[in-house]
């Protein structure tokens, strides 16, 4: 069955690329705004789920949605929308553990049964001077990422721990990919 990813994310193509899967991409317009009161593991798997139920398609196929945030202290940080905001998220996340959530749903297109789980990181920042961080943030690099950076660019060199999974924070954890996606593949096959 084809698998087709529910995104134009660089990292999670090159994930899935460097795990052997052959994809398809459809990159999805699906509003990432957090709702009143929502939880962030609720977040993270609302959106995901929205993202592989938004591919249209008449193949069968696997759709993969996927969507990360990270959480200081019970708020959501998505993607700086410009410099002062990637500042302000870098400054408070200095010195600092914080959780990356990522959010991730499978949908079976001939049936739509789907698959939803998360996969939760903690990270921690050394002190991050401030004009490192004005560096970082001049650099680009920030712009796109939930919390303002990428664990594997420049940010990474300044994390001093983490626990749990790498490419969770990279924003798709390749071991709950592979395990929704073998559960929806069991699902097909002819019991005796």
């Amino acid at each position: 069955m084809k698998l087709i990813l529910a995104s134009a994310s660089p990292r999670r193509i090159e994930l899935l690329t460097l795990a052997g899967y052959a994809f398809d991409v459809q990159a999805t317009d699906t509003d990432e705004t957090q709702l009143p009161q929502e939880a962030p593991e609720a977040y993270v798997r609302r959106v995901a789920l929205a993202k592989a139920q938004s591919v249209v398609t008449c193949e069968p196929a696997l759709i993969l949605g996927a969507d990360t945030t990270v959480v200081l202290d019970g708020e959501c940080l998505g993607k700086p929308g410009d410099a002062e905001a990637a500042t302000h998220m870098l400054h408070r996340l200095s010195g600092r553990s914080h959780e990356v959530l990522t959010g991730v749903a499978i949908r079976r297109s001939t049936d739509a049964v789907c698959r939803v789980t998360h996969e939760r990181t903690l990270v921690t920042f050394d002190d991050l001077p401030a004009a490192w961080i004005a560096d970082y943030v001049a650099s680009g690099e920030p712009f796109g990422k939930a919390g303002a950076y990428a664990i594997q660019g420049r940010a990474g060199t300044r994390i001093t721990r983490i626990e749990g999974n790498y490419h969770n924070v990279v924003g798709l954890p390749m071991a709950s990919v592979i395990r929704l996606l073998d559960e929806l593949r069991l699902l097909d096959e002819p019991r005796s």
